[in-house]
């Protein structure tokens, strides 16, 4: 096996967005973090992304122009411009895919599915046609989600002949698998150029039609996902969105890998962000202060001793918000201060909003997404609610437990993998947790919640102090990758 030099391993990470140049959820921020953590004795680690326009100025400025290409790009006649990008950043190169057609825009995702799939096959194959252009030759490709599904897919027939590929690997990481990228045959044909026969059942055909995160799913060496239990959810029906039956058949190749969180970035002693720093050693007092600093701010009662619960989210069926709806009349009692950060569908935005104004003094409904301002609400609240009907991994629950917030889950992916439900006999546990989907037993254990926090405030303290204490940055996820990356390259 060609190394690179000095004998590293080589490895491209490819995504559609990536921290700090552009960011919609969690894919970013991993895309983003990860690659800071990788050995840099043992791997050399670059990601490449495309060029989008909205990449904002201060970055794009910075950019330095590589070089450029024409690319065959499915059936079309004429070739396809590539125009290649270079930026270093905290010490990773980063590469991005350059063509004004595709990539000029406003957001990384348009409205129209059909054509976000033509950007992102093009994407897919200008990633594999740069690599032998730059002289960086991967020992494994990183694929983050279908907007890279096709990597895998064009590595091993497209560009299968060629010797600069030899030995590249790819994996294929499943952040969502909600989000697949499925289209018409035809369309797919027509963008690829790939034969019919890989579009049969076994490949690339999904439900008629074809499907770009099942190419991934197919072709790669290896599939991750961000957590042990959502490894193992999905498949089955229930969490599998029909592609159960593929990752049964590919689970010797599955493993989950749950994301960690940039400690730099949420660091309670160091935030400047929020009022009054704090650590595990003197929490108590000062996020007393933080609390009714953020109360000042949203304009709610000024009181210590309210419980203050915290919803930070996109606002979506997935975040388990009709099982709040059912039931935010009793978990606003006069003793509760409930404050809620996101965007999303509309009546879950209106419903907030109601209880706003009809509880002013009980609910806050900031429907935006503020950075600020999500650190502040970290800071200061009691409690996190999350009660999601599936959840890849989550990152705000790591968040919370960092900043002393005692998170209360439902038992699904990445929050039954990392939070430990509270034992009151045992005093064990860093947070509480429900497995049922059902919102009597979701206010059953928000109600236990507030028993402990004003009846135990003690053990509510100790279990803080655990929640703090326990590691969830990127350090030991990363060395789980490394270990996959080294036995991979072989």
């Amino acid at each position: 096996m060609i190394k690179g030099v000095n004998g590293m391993k080589n490895i491209l990470f490819a995504a559609s967005e990536c921290v700090p140049f552009i960011k919609t959820g969690g894919l970013a921020d991993v895309v983003g973090a990860l690659p800071q953590y990788i050995d840099k004795n043992e791997f050399d680690v670059r990601v490449i992304m495309p060029y989008y326009t909205c990449i904002p100025e201060k970055y794009r400025n910075q950019f330095q122009y590589k070089h450029h290409f024409y690319m065959d790009y499915g059936m079309r006649t004429v070739g396809t411009h590539v125009g290649i990008m270079e930026y270093e950043y905290n010490g990773i190169t980063f590469y991005f895919v350059d063509n004004d057609y595709y990539f000029k825009c406003d957001k990384p995702y348009s409205a129209d599915l059909k054509w976000d799939i033509e950007r992102f096959t093009f994407f897919s194959k200008a990633v594999l046609a740069i690599m032998p252009v730059i002289g960086f030759r991967p020992d494994i490709i990183h694929c983050h989600d279908w907007q890279a599904g096709l990597i895998p897919v064009f590595l091993r027939s497209t560009f299968a002949s060629m010797d600069f590929y030899r030995n590249t690997k790819s994996i294929m990481t499943i952040h969502n698998l909600k989000f697949q990228g499925v289209w018409d045959i035809k369309t797919f044909q027509y963008n690829t150029a790939l034969p019919d026969y890989m579009f049969t059942p076994d490949k690339l055909e999904f439900k008629k039609d074809a499907n770009m995160l099942k190419g991934g799913l197919v072709y790669a060496d290896y599939i991750t996902t961000v957590s042990e239990t959502y490894a193992e959810e999905i498949k089955y029906p229930f969490y599998g969105e029909n592609l159960d039956g593929l990752l049964r058949a590919r689970s010797q190749s599955l493993r989950g890998i749950v994301n960690g969180i940039d400690y730099n970035v949420f660091n309670p002693a160091t935030d400047e962000i929020i009022p009054a720093q704090f650590s595990s050693k003197n929490f108590k007092s000062k996020k007393a202060l933080n609390k009714s600093e953020l109360q000042k701010e949203l304009g709610l009662p000024v009181d210590k001793n309210k419980y203050m619960i915290a919803i930070i989210s996109r606002l979506t069926d997935q975040k388990g918000l009709d099982l709040v709806n059912h039931v935010i009349e009793q978990i606003c009692d006069e003793n509760t201060q409930f404050v809620v950060i996101g965007t999303g569908e509309e009546k879950y935005e209106n419903m907030f909003r109601h209880y706003q104004w009809k509880y002013p003094e009980r609910v806050s409904a900031n429907i935006l997404y503020s950075d600020a301002l999500a650190h502040k609400l970290y800071a200061a609240a009691d409690a996190m609610l999350m009660p999601s009907l599936f959840e890849p991994c989550g990152l705000t629950q790591l968040i919370s437990l960092r900043y002393g917030t005692v998170p209360i889950v439902r038992e699904t992916g990445g929050l039954k993998d990392t939070v430990e439900p509270y034992n009151e006999f045992t005093g064990e546990g860093t947070g509480f947790t429900f497995s049922n989907y059902n919102a009597d037993e979701m206010l059953a254990i928000i109600n236990y919640s507030k028993k402990v926090y004003f009846e135990n405030r003690k053990e509510w303290d100790k279990m803080v102090r655990r929640g703090m204490e326990r590691d969830f940055s990127w350090s030991s996820s990363a060395k789980q990758y490394e270990g996959m990356y080294s036995w991979l390259i072989g």
